[in-house]
């Protein structure tokens, strides 16, 4: 495809999406162009055309945004549960039902291709469902005190206006993996979206807009200013939850922030995920399992397998059935037919890459397939596959968010723990083996949050997401998910 014809299609298929994708802030149920007069112009990664523009929301915007969703919050946290659940089925009747256009809408502002996009609409309308159905179980309990002198009453109410911070790399699913809790307990939010992808969340607010969700109680304020937002926002008094995705780096800013006022916070932060492969797993599965935990959304997530530690006599095997798969992947623009690796979300994600790459090459590594950065228009990295890598590589101790898959072999069990544990991020891991007992040994003694065992996909808006260590506090999902949003009070009493 040429250049001015991608162009052409981009412009055609925005045109398209226009008719009912906002491009404005959203605040008190009123759709704004408020801000300093500045915007965010939203590129596609793989022209580096220029697809809309919205505002540059100020900290003024989103104090109002505050003020919107504490005027709400009574209202909507009195409203009955199953009131809200209602709500939250009809917004994930409507994202099914729009799935196409959503996939294409990421796909434009994020690069990742229509496939993965479609998956990631798919999940992402999920979290709705399944608050609509957890909003009608926030149980209490009671029992009588050891004593038998009093009753002990446990109830959970709302905890108050959320402040919602969303990454770039899944715009959709990191939303409503917030929003669905936290309006199922009762709570009303304010969105700061990632500069590089706020139309799929203003697409969001529409959506739930004609779910019924009041005015008020979902507001989104696009920004490139999110440090100065967050210091404004965590020092509002009224803000009494925070949750974040993204780096840890900045999560640990936050979670700074945040002390001065005592602000509950969720953190899921950076992933350095290792795949143990030991010589007694089923190769073909286990590189299938790869391709989904290295591969899904082009490696741009926080659960993608980053280090590849496999046992010594299988470890030139897997290394080349993997790079036959990675090197089989079609690279283009997203939305074009049969490509399944789109570009990077801009350029300082893929100069990191390329930056990586040619380091740990310098420290001996040699690429089996991939390694060579593509010239031309677009933000695009070639599937690689790096052997040789030396096992105190930086590499392994960065998080690459590319797709890049660096193996490294391994004697024992007790050496590919040892490997697995050697990072200060603990959010999710992969373990292949034929051995049961020895799968579930090393899935207790890897310390991350998540396991996959003999499986590359551990997200599910049934479970509870979350990592230990650096990677974050809190869980997302499952009951858990709608737990980060209530308070707990104890009542004293006697009958």
């Amino acid at each position: 495809m040429t250049t001015a014809t991608a162009r052409h299609d981009t412009a055609r298929a925005w045109t398209e999406l226009l008719r009912w994708v906002p491009t404005g802030s959203l605040v008190g149920g009123a759709w704004t162009e408020a801000g300093s007069g500045r915007s965010i112009d939203v590129l596609d990664p793989a022209t580096e055309e220029r697809i809309a523009t919205v505002p540059d929301g100020t900290v003024d915007d989103a104090l109002a945004a505050v003020d919107a969703a504490s005027g709400s919050l009574e209202a909507w946290s009195r409203t009955s549960p199953r009131h809200r659940g209602e709500v939250l089925r009809r917004a994930f009747v409507l994202m099914t039902e729009r799935a196409e256009d959503i996939a294409r809408l990421m796909t434009l502002e994020n690069g990742k291709a229509l496939p993965d996009a479609r998956g990631e609409a798919a999940y992402a309308a999920e979290f709705f469902r399944w608050y609509s159905e957890e909003a009608v179980r926030n149980v209490g309990e009671v029992m009588t005190a050891p004593s038998g002198a009093n009753r002990i009453l446990v109830t959970r109410r709302p905890i108050g206006v959320a402040l919602l911070i969303t990454p770039w790399n899944f715009p959709a699913a990191m939303l409503t993996r917030k929003i669905g809790p936290a309006l199922a307990a009762g709570c009303t939010v304010v969105c700061k979206p990632a500069s590089e992808t706020p139309l799929t969340a203003l697409a969001i607010g529409r959506i739930l807009e004609e779910a019924g969700v009041p005015p008020g109680v979902v507001n989104i304020v696009p920004s490139r200013r999110s440090g100065e937002l967050a210091r404004a926002l965590l020092a509002d008094e009224r803000v009494r939850k925070l949750s974040f995705t993204g780096s840890t780096e900045v999560g640990r800013t936050l979670l700074a922030q945040a002390a001065d006022t005592v602000v509950s916070c969720s953190m899921e932060l950076g992933g350095n995920a290792p795949f143990v492969v030991f010589a007694d797993a089923d190769l073909d599965a286990a590189v299938e399992g790869a391709m989904v935990a290295k591969m899904r959304n082009g490696g741009e997530a926080c659960t993608a397998a980053n280090r590849f530690y496999v046992e010594t006599p299988v470890a030139e095997r897997f290394s080349e059935m993997l790079a036959a798969r990675m090197g089989a992947l079609r690279m283009g623009r997203g939305l074009d037919e049969g490509v399944q690796l789109g570009p990077l979300v801009n350029a300082p994600s893929r100069d990191k890459v390329r930056e990586l790459v040619d380091d740990v090459r310098a420290e001996g590594a040699s690429a089996i397939v991939g390694g060579e950065d593509p010239q031309g228009t677009g933000y695009f990295y070639p599937a690689t596959v790096l052997a040789g890598v030396p096992p105190k590589s930086s590499l392994l101790r960065t998080e690459i968010f590319g797709p890049v898959a660096p193996v490294v072999s391994f004697s024992d069990e007790d050496e590919a723990v040892a490997m697995a544990n050697d990072t200060e991020y603990g959010l999710a891991s992969y373990v292949y083996t034929g051995d049961l007992g020895r799968g579930l040994r090393v899935a207790e003694a890897i310390e991350t949050g998540m396991v996959g065992l003999n499986r590359g996909l551990v997200s599910d808006p049934a479970a509870p997401f979350g990592g230990v260590k650096q990677s974050g506090l809190g869980r997302e999902g499952g009951h858990d998910g709608m737990l980060e949003y209530l308070e707990q009070k104890y009542i004293a009493t006697s009958w």
